[in-house]
């Protein structure tokens, strides 16, 4: 009986976190007519779980001279009431609660200028839609959706609407990765030809996939979609190029009930707190020693019976591991990717081929512990990023690596700052990503998933056609003259 109660999201909160985005626009007046010009921008959030967080905190604090948060709704009364806390707490005006099934009553009362979605994926192209339906412009997390139906289905709104859709792509702003774009616009290797990408997500971050949530496709669309989409999109972001074709290969082989048996464990359990192992376990998560956790979660189950601890070794879960990948591109280029969510460090390497030479780029992460009061996501160790050209038969050198402090490498405030200015400066590197880029990055996961199914090609138009090409940075025109190598 539990574990019918507590199946990650239930069939009931899953309706109701859909309900209110489903409506049909025709049926509803916009929220307002036009902006104010001499007043704060106005925000409503849907889904208020940890990631809100990253905007509950940017509008309520740094950028609270020119946003103002009007209204929040969610499946969970806790977690709303905890939204209206952390208000009050910087010394902000409450913004107004509403259950999910009440989004377009949100819409209605609140008039927001921007929605932003940081609820379930699989819930983000409905939100997604009402909300521009309804005259609001939106803000949305990563992924953008989760399968190829609901992306045609934003992308055909977005025209539809004129409203305009952010994709809070913030790997894009890590200082370091923007010095990457750099180079690779200013031709220092010449005409891409290949990447090879490898991710690697520790036995901490990564296990966290499988305990929540995520470890349902039909919630996530897995980690080739829900984490993937940020990887996938740098590449798309570093090569100014669009996927064509997608192979590949995944499998679930360490988070499984198997492995559970050969770590030592009798199998797997509901989850840690009932655990009869846990003093055993290294996976375990102990939500009620962490204040953030605590809070957010194991507080709030009495309102939905959601479990954020699950144990990571359940048969049920049905997202991959491992996973590997190759994409070809518009331009030529072709992409060799991978990710495994049980590595030893946590970060990546990546490196570029050219017709002029090699750049090689790697960060590690400072991952330790699951995401909670104490932890910084993707905090980065500077003496572990690095980046190394290698011309054509020259000597290779080295290229001092630029650096940020705070969440994500420091891409995270700089994010924000774009996302939230009155009047954003000019960006050569072109890092703010609207629905096309969002639909490039998750179609690439969505045809690895197909991949995994049937074992064939897919096409990226077979999917979605007719996406035209996101505004990306001009790369070297990949006709010029080449200079010869030096000859030994």
């Amino acid at each position: 009986m539990a574990e019918k109660r507590t199946s990650d999201l239930s069939r009931r909160n899953f309706a109701k976190a859909s309900a209110g985005a489903v409506l049909a626009a025709a049926a509803v007046t916009p929220a307002h007519a036009a902006p104010r010009a001499d007043a704060k921008k106005r925000y409503a959030i849907v889904g208020v779980g940890s990631r809100a967080y990253l905007y509950l905190d940017a509008i309520q604090t740094t950028h609270a001279d020119k946003a103002e948060l009007v209204g929040v709704c969610d499946t969970n009364a806790g977690r709303l009431e905890l939204a209206r806390a952390h208000a009050r707490k910087a010394g902000r005006a409450e913004p107004a609660a509403y259950e999910a099934a009440a989004f377009d009553k949100m819409i209605a009362e609140t008039k927001p200028d921007t929605v932003i979605v940081t609820s379930v994926d699989a819930t983000h192209a409905d939100y997604i839609c009402h909300a521009m339906e309804l005259g609001c412009d939106v803000i949305t997390e990563k992924p953008m959706t989760t399968d190829a139906e609901k992306c045609r289905r934003i992308l055909e709104t977005r025209r539809r609407t004129g409203r305009h859709c952010r994709v809070a792509f913030n790997y894009r702003y890590m200082p370091v990765r923007g010095q990457i774009k750099e180079l690779l616009v200013g031709g220092i290797i010449g005409d891409v030809m290949s990447v090879d990408f490898h991710w690697m997500l520790d036995t901490h971050h990564g296990a966290d996939y499988f305990r929540r949530w995520h470890g349902h496709k039909r919630f996530s669309g897995g980690l080739m979609v829900h984490k993937a989409t940020h990887h996938f999109d740098l590449v798309n972001w570093w090569l100014s190029a669009v996927p064509v074709s997608v192979r590949a290969a995944g499998r679930r082989g360490f988070y499984t009930p198997a492995m559970a048996k050969r770590l030592g464990l009798t199998g797997a359990h509901e989850r840690c707190q009932t655990c009869p192992e846990k003093k055993k376990c290294a996976f375990e998560l102990d939500l009620a020693k962490d204040p953030k956790l605590k809070a957010l979660y194991l507080d709030q189950e009495k309102h939905d019976g959601y479990f954020r601890d699950r144990c990571v070794f359940r048969p049920e879960i049905d997202i991959e591991d491992s996973m590997n990948v190759v994409v070809t591109y518009d331009s030529d280029a072709i992409l060799c990717y991978s990710v495994n969510a049980f590595a030893a460090w946590e970060g990546y390497v990546v490196t570029f081929n050219g017709s002029k030479g090699r750049l090689e780029h790697k960060v590690v992460e400072a991952v330790s512990a699951p995401f909670g009061s104490a932890n910084v996501p993707g905090q980065v160790k500077d003496y572990d990023v690095s980046a190394r050209v290698f011309p054509l038969r020259k000597p290779a050198y080295d290229v001092a690596p630029r650096t940020g402090k705070g969440s994500h490498g420091g891409g995270d405030a700089v994010m924000l700052a774009d996302l939230f200015s009155a009047a954003p400066a000019t960006d050569p590197l072109r890092r703010a990503a609207d629905e096309r880029g969002g639909a490039y990055s998750i179609l690439v996961g969505v045809a690895a998933n197909r991949c995994f199914a049937t074992g064939e090609t897919v096409r990226i138009a077979d999917l979605v056609p007719g996406i035209s090409s996101p505004d990306y940075a001009p790369m070297p025109a990949r006709t010029a003259p080449v200079p010869m190598p030096v000859k030994v």
